[in-house]
């Protein structure tokens, strides 16, 4: 067994991506690991928990003892997501003031019919073929058509958008043996160019009567007085890219998930009603993030008889502690009837995802649509190609066989 001051490395190494489950349990093994960079990986259940909820755990990155200013970009600061209260508390209730509790509690489950109908329209579009791609057909243009529409981002626009996204996800990359300075680079190009795009439509909607969020963000500011311009670009892009990359993996690691356990497609098939668990399950079982990499220690910290020294990167990997036997019984076991699962896949504390209820209906929809909708479908390629991301791990495609498209 190599290492365990390498452990991230062999995570982040593609030749991996398929499978990083037993390098996982490796990790648990260890509980927490020193790497050769200085960084520290986590990897069981109740010491990410614990993390989560620390006030000693900074989720800004110019905390560390190298400063890392990696999430700024001409013209656009960081994101809420990547800074501390109360400026991530500020700014995250003024991205929620449209979207959820409690000035729009009933927003995302008033888009119900709506994801329906998209979801039913792209399988429609299936009709007449007997090979599909999962993620180019389905899994990627359904939270895409969702996500223009709650901003407000015309769904034409995507081929512009699609390719800042790609760079921006890129930038996440930590592996430890790929030249980071080129990756953030055109990173930081992409971002700001995407939060030009999306401040000039939100601009654009100014003093104008719209549903969407961005024309939310500059007519209806709150008590707090709204998004400066570069707050707004920064939040903008933040949700666009989060938006629909997540639920894209969500998507297609439930279809990949469920067509290699057959007796649970058929359960499901039987039982709607078990979508809910369903989704659950893979968020456990398959997350689409697999492990947060930016977090920061601001004091020493002992955790797991181990001292992380302020300053040093915390990565936390949550698909990791998904598994984890200390907190769940039989982790490797895909059970969509698993009755306690209070899983990490959506994180926890303060910075716990800001979309997942949206993510959740998405997936339901969708899960549901297929599985009663498409006649036979058979994987053609297992394991697939996965995207390069070991941050947002899925599938780049998944093709299929399929005998038909029932009405």
């Amino acid at each position: 067994m190599a290492a365990a001051d390498t452990l991230f490395r062999r995570i982040t190494d593609y030749a991996n991506r398929a499978d990083p489950y037993p390098l996982y349990a490796e990790l648990r093994e260890h509980g927490v690991a020193r790497q050769d960079d200085g960084s520290y990986l986590v990897g069981t259940y109740h010491e990410i928990a614990e993390l989560f909820h620390d006030p000693r755990v900074s989720s800004d990155r110019r905390n560390r003892t190298v400063p890392d200013d990696s999430g700024e970009a001409p013209g656009i600061p960081v994101a809420f997501i990547g800074r501390d209260d109360p400026e991530h508390e500020r700014l995250r209730n003024m991205a929620m003031r449209p979207f959820g509790p409690p000035h729009a509690a009933e927003r995302v489950d008033s888009m119900h019919g709506e994801i329906a109908q998209i979801a039913g329209e792209l399988i429609d579009g299936l009709r007449g073929r007997d090979r599909i791609d999962l993620v180019e057909d389905f899994a990627y243009p359904l939270p895409v058509t969702v996500i223009c529409r709650l901003l407000g981002v015309p769904r034409e626009d995507e081929p512009r958008f699609h390719v800042w996204a790609e760079a921006v996800i890129a930038g996440f990359d930590p592996t430890p043996d790929s030249d980071p300075a080129e990756r953030q680079r055109t990173a930081m190009q992409a971002r700001s160019a995407m939060g030009e795009y999306l401040g000039e439509l939100a601009e654009s909607r100014r003093g104008k009567q719209s549903e969407d969020m961005l024309a939310a963000f500059v007519n209806d500011p709150g008590p707090s007085g709204g998004f400066t311009r570069p707050e707004l670009m920064a939040t903008s892009v933040l949700l666009l890219i989060a938006g629909h990359e997540t639920t894209v993996n969500l998507i297609t690691n439930s279809v990949l998930t469920l067509l290699r356990h057959p007796e649970a497609l058929e359960l499901l098939r039987d039982k709607p009603e078990l979508m809910p668990r369903a989704v659950e399950e893979v968020l456990r079982y398959e997350p689409p993030v697999q492990l947060l990499p930016q977090r920061t220690a601001l004091t020493d910290i002992e955790i797991a008889g181990v001292t992380i020294p302020k300053g040093a990167p915390l990565i936390l990997v949550l698909a990791s502690g998904n598994r984890d036997p200390r907190r769940f019984q039989e982790p490797d076991r895909f059970d969509p009837t698993r009755p306690d699962n209070q899983h990490l896949g959506f994180g926890s504390g303060v910075h716990s995802c800001f979309g997942a209820p949206l993510a959740r209906l998405e997936g339901q929809i969708a899960l549901t649509a297929l599985i009663h909708r498409l006649d036979g479908p058979r994987l053609l390629q297992d394991p697939p190609e996965y995207r390069r991301s070991p941050v947002l791990r899925g599938p780049r495609h998944l093709p299929l066989a399929i005998s038909g498209v029932r009405d």
